[in-house]
């Protein structure tokens, strides 16, 4: 259905979530409208996940997967023992294109507003567009377009600066993966980052400085010059850079409340607030959202309020609460208690750790989880928990309410 200026469903944004739930709605016979500034083109940013957090038909998908994947919160690694999978950009675009039909139609563009018609939403685009639809999908991004995200506490930063580049001496082990490496010089270590790496292959590594989280944010400059002094200190500089990523977003969004426009992936609130993931969680999700969203269509009630059930039941908006007890618990770490906070979340039982990364275990197990945490913590790391419970005691009160409910334990996924 080319060319017509209407569409069951108009998404905004280009993105793996926004491409991935376009492809989703096509693929049960609507026609879908995507809207993004620029042509069907492989993602730019470098997008890593938990292999057993995506989809099967994504595991296609993989660039690379590493089984020796590594945390350092001192001198020796922990090994993680679970899969870990960067994604080939090109690739997941043209197996989701490929998933569409002929209902998926890609305009370049950027909407600029939506309003009310009746039956449908007008969109109006920054040079003067008109599309018409009976659903919009804002799917823009971190922030949101239309339904910008809330930060009650004000906005927390993930920022990251990294290169892939071809090395003389491996800067990581040949053939792992350090999925957090807290160890310095000890001349670089306020406010706190750490290595993110990968081996690429042969002499190609891609290696990051990150801060997991902070407030402001960690600069550009700072994480850019860490990098360099760490490679530089452990007698590992780069060869030939091959390309740069600047990385930054915010991580402590609330769950979004339901409005006229549907919003999906980061866009929605779907970041995890911990870890910072989402792409895996909405890769999934744009399943069951599709299913949800063409059902409602079909039997003639609202789209959107049927889509906002499948994103934030009620169960996974107290979860988040729960998350957000812990990104605030974080934000109050001092810097050297970071790695032993760490050290003390990897020595969970794998099942556990893992659990809390999910952003579909419910309140209930998250906060016995970080009750048995708070519990094995060392003593630099347990006052700062506490000062975060006591400083939301509303949320807190909830969190530990709900550990006591005898939800289910959690178990090996």
């Amino acid at each position: 259905m080319q060319g017509s200026e209407h569409s069951d469903v108009l998404v905004m944004g280009g993105g793996p979530t926004g491409t991935a739930l376009a492809t989703a709605l096509a693929r049960r016979g609507l026609h879908v409208r995507v809207v993004a500034p620029h042509p069907p083109t492989p993602f730019p940013a470098t997008y890593g996940a938990w292999l057993d957090d995506l989809p099967g038909w994504a595991h296609g998908c993989a660039a690379q997967v590493w089984t020796d994947v590594r945390v350092y919160t001192g001198p020796q690694p922990t090994p993680l023992h679970r899969p870990y999978a960067l994604l080939d950009n090109a690739a997941l675009l043209d197996t989701l294109l490929g998933r569409a039909d002929a209902g998926l139609e890609w305009t370049v563009g950027t909407v600029l507003r939506t309003e009310d018609a009746g039956t449908e939403r007008i969109i109006h685009g920054v040079n003067g567009e008109r599309w018409t639809a009976g659903l919009v999908v804002d799917a823009s991004g971190h922030g949101g377009t239309l339904t910008p995200t809330a930060y009650p506490d004000g906005p927390a930063f993930q920022t990251a600066w990294g290169l892939t580049a071809r090395f003389d001496r491996p800067p990581i082990a040949p053939g792992s993966m350090s999925w957090m490496d807290y160890r310095t010089d000890g001349t670089a270590d306020t406010p706190p980052t750490f290595l993110y790496a990968m081996h690429l292959g042969g002499d190609r590594y891609f290696v990051e400085e990150t801060s997991l989280i902070a407030q402001p944010g960690v600069n550009r400059a700072l994480l850019e010059a860490r990098l360099h002094a760490r490679l530089e200190a452990a007698g590992t500089p780069p060869r030939e850079i091959l390309s740069t990523e600047w990385v930054a977003f915010p991580m402590n969004g609330a769950a979004p409340a339901p409005a006229a426009d549907l919003s999906f992936g980061a866009a929605a609130g779907l970041v995890h607030p911990i870890s910072g993931f989402q792409v895996a969680t909405s890769l999934n999700v744009a399943e069951t959202l599709a299913d949800a969203i063409h059902g409602a269509i079909l039997a003639g009630t609202d789209p959107v309020k049927a889509g906002w059930a499948v994103l934030w039941p009620d169960s996974r908006r107290a979860a988040r609460e729960v998350h957000l007890l812990g990104v605030r618990a974080l934000l109050g770490l001092p810097a050297d208690a970071l790695p032993e906070f760490f050290r003390a979340f990897f020595q969970l039982p794998p099942a556990q750790w893992q659990a809390f990364l999910d952003p579909a275990t419910p309140a209930g197990p998250l906060a016995r989880i970080m009750l048995r945490l708070f519990a094995q913590a060392p003593g630099g790391v347990r006052g700062p928990l506490a000062r975060a419970a006591l400083a939301q005691p509303g949320a807190s009160v909830k969190a530990l309410q709900a550990a006591w409910r005898g939800a289910p334990q959690v178990q090996n996924r």
